[in-house]
């Protein structure tokens, strides 16, 4: 009976999925955010990031992401936004150069798949999921992903900068990544 349980351990090995992994292509990506300032939204992106990928909608239990920003690389299009968010009101990359974004788990609400992680930022570290839409394309891919977070939460816009009604409180993050199969 105990060769029996082996053998038929053995065989289902191989059916054991696992996600595929990925690689980003950045010149065709983009990791964003926005929000709104004196009631104007802005929107801004990071051009500094790193993303380990291994996904795959049929085998949610095996996917995940590790997410590594240079918030130094923040840009908003804004000179006076530009100029203030390496500062110590808002990112303080002197003290945290990096923001680091890894999932604990993944879920389907509904059609959706939900991507529950935890996001560091300021040294300050709290859940945060997204939503994330995945399209393969036979050795390459097309993911998205949405979220929203409060910035206060993470220190974010300190002193003055600390009024919602001039910042607004909520800040969405999106991400549009072209990925090939590693």
């Amino acid at each position: 009976m105990k060769r029996l349980a082996i053998l038929l351990f053995a065989l289902a090995l191989p059916c054991a999925a696992a996600a595929a992994d990925y690689t980003v292509r950045p010149e065709l990506s983009q990791l964003g955010f926005n929000g709104t300032y004196q009631g104007a939204a802005f929107n801004g992106s990071f051009g500094q990031w790193t993303a380990a990928i291994s996904y795959d909608p049929a085998h949610l239990d095996s996917s995940k992401f590790d997410v590594t920003v240079t918030l130094a690389s923040a840009r908003t299009g804004d000179h006076d936004q530009d100029s203030a968010l390496p500062g110590a009101d808002f990112f303080d990359v002197a003290k945290f150069p990096t923001a680091h974004f890894v999932t604990t788990g993944f879920h389907q609400e509904g059609a959706q798949v939900i991507a529950d992680g935890q996001l560091t930022l300021r040294g300050v570290t709290k859940p945060l999921s997204l939503t994330v839409s995945f399209r393969s394309q036979g050795s390459s891919a097309v993911m998205d992903v949405a979220g929203a977070l409060k910035r206060l939460d993470f220190g974010v816009g300190t002193g003055d900068y600390a009024d919602t009604s001039v910042i607004g409180a909520n800040v969405k993050v999106t991400a549009h990544l072209q990925l090939a199969s590693k």
